[in-house]
């Protein structure tokens, strides 16, 4: 960093005071298939044990009947996340054992799955709220196959008091910039089952019954993963709310082609898809991060952002780490935590079409190659080594991991933060502890060297280490009644049901629903 972005970001950091850094939050979503003993996936239907997938506030399912998503709350600490994360793979292991043996995936890349078309897609009940929320997911399958959407991964939810919009986005850009690093760092995908590719084109060399990417980080997020060739159209700004709520109000409101051509329904009547305009709604808008506002029932999420601005951000590169059993490690939510003070502190210039490129290139090049010796990233007019260019942003992250760690002073957390750039900054110069690295190693050790074997033993430790810690009976009855009063609530929600179908997906998707663009001093927050 040059001498004048350290004086930035000195004086940032000064200016954070130790209330509003005690008032920084971080949450988690968890995405994990269920997979049967053998490594297949697992086709039977969302547990009704664990209460209904469209109301329970922690525990549901992503794009398939076959992928829990489990959400904590926000916290204030990464142990507190992590303890109610916990808590919910416990119970969700309970629930299991008790209808049979499935387990919970801990890869990122999905487990041996059946032919697309046979791969479950979630289902919400009768309401029309639930029925949308299918028909998104079925529109999803017709979009980019099924195969996509069961990629898994945990997505991290940070907020810091004060924030304008103005801040958010900057934090957005260095962020969007940087990303190359977590990338290097937790990826923990460089391997896949074959059935996985099983049809397509693609740059993967063989290992036993699997493929990989010899120093590949995270194919989840290279071009076999979140990617779509419609919206590689989009070149979305971060500059500011008001420019980037118009790039997704024309992704969300243009026609699109190929999905005019689908049709919102198949010849039989079914429907195959919410709209037919580019994005079918905002969480179809794949990105590493994005900025986010709690919604009102009802609400469109573009609607929210306009009407009160950023909350808080979506971290949603990093992987499920399978070797650990809930998926992520307190020291790296505390990594994340630092990575995100700098790129909220640090100076963050517009962003322009030529380096939006760059960052996509550099995204892939990192996911496919990242491990590579001397591996080249565009900075700029130039290129730098990937290593040069994070160990420049480690030694940046010094003075922020030291702030931090003043308020643990005294504590058993006493110098915690340190102890994560540390474990970073050994991971950047022996690769060989990277996760990538480690689940190649330990599949070339197994006795069946297969991706498939490794995540199997692997899922199968989670679920025995899971299952041997203790769960109060308090909590236990809190979850089970927690799952109880969401079945109840999705009843009342389909008893008050009486508007036909078709003229709830019309006003739902109706671009009046989105909002009108305000100026920004009535943005800022």
């Amino acid at each position: 960093m040059s001498n004048e972005a350290n004086a930035h970001l000195r004086h940032g950091l000064e200016g954070l005071s130790a209330e509003r850094l005690k008032g920084m939050r971080r949450g988690l979503e968890k995405e994990s298939l269920r997979s049967r003993p053998d490594g297949m996936l697992a086709l039977s239907p969302h547990p009704s044990a664990l209460g209904s997938a469209l109301t329970h506030p922690h525990i549901t399912t992503d794009f398939s009947e076959s992928q829990l998503e489990l959400v904590t709350g926000a916290h204030a600490t990464p142990e507190a996340v992590l303890e109610e994360l916990t808590r919910l793979h416990q119970f969700t292991y309970r629930v299991l054992q008790q209808q049979g043996d499935e387990l919970l995936w801990v890869s990122s890349m999905p487990c041996a799955l059946p032919a697309d078309e046979a791969i479950p897609i979630a289902q919400y009940g009768s309401s029309n709220v639930g029925h949308a929320k299918s028909v998104y997911r079925m529109g999803l399958s017709h979009r980019y196959g099924r195969r996509m959407q069961t990629i898994s991964g945990i997505h991290y939810n940070w907020s810091l008091p004060g924030l304008s919009n103005e801040a958010y986005f900057g934090l957005i850009r260095n962020f969007r910039r940087h990303a190359f690093l977590l990338l290097y760092l937790f990826g923990a995908s460089p391997a896949l089952c074959e059935s996985f590719v099983e049809g397509r084109p693609h740059e993967l060399q063989p290992l036993p019954g699997s493929m990989h990417m010899p120093h590949g980080t995270s194919l989840r997020m290279g071009r076999l993963g979140y990617q779509s060739d419609a919206q590689a159209s989009l070149a979305v700004s971060y500059n500011c709310l008001e420019g980037y709520a118009a790039s997704l109000q024309d992704a969300l409101t243009r026609p699109y082609p190929a999905y005019e051509a689908l049709g919102l329904r198949s010849p039989g009547g079914e429907y195959q898809q919410l709209a037919t305009t580019l994005l079918q709604i905002e969480n179809e808008f794949y990105g590493t991060i994005r900025p986010k506002r709690t919604i009102f029932p009802g609400e469109r999420p573009l609607h929210a952002l306009r009407e009160r601005g950023v909350e808080y951000v979506e971290v949603r590169l990093m992987d499920l780490d399978p070797f650990v059993a809930v998926g992520i490690e307190a020291s790296t939510m505390r990594f994340l935590d630092v990575f995100l003070l700098h790129c909220l502190l640090s100076p963050s210039p517009p962003d322009h079409p030529a380096e939006i490129a760059a960052m996509a290139r550099n995204q892939h090049r990192t996911a496919a190659r990242g491990r590579e010796p001397g591996l080249l990233l565009e900075r700029g007019e130039r290129e730098q080594s990937l290593v040069e260019w994070g160990s420049e942003l480690l030694e940046a992250f010094a003075p922020i991991a030291q702030r931090l760690d003043a308020d643990l002073a005294g504590t058993p957390l006493a110098g915690a933060h340190a102890q994560a750039l540390a474990q970073a900054r050994e991971r950047l110069a022996q690769p060989e502890r990277l996760p990538s690295a480690r689940v190649l190693a330990a599949m070339a050790q197994d006795p069946g060297p297969s991706f498939i074997h490794f995540a199997c033993e692997r899922s199968r430790q989670a679920r025995e280490d899971l299952l041997a810690l203790p769960l109060s009976a308090e909590h236990e009855a809190q979850l089970r009644a927690q799952s109880q009063t969401s079945v109840r609530e999705q009843q009342r929600i389909e008893s008050l049901d009486s508007l036909p179908f078709e003229l709830y997906r019309q006003q739902y998707t109706s671009p009046q629903r989105l909002g009108l663009p305000r100026s920004p001093a009535v943005q800022a927050v």
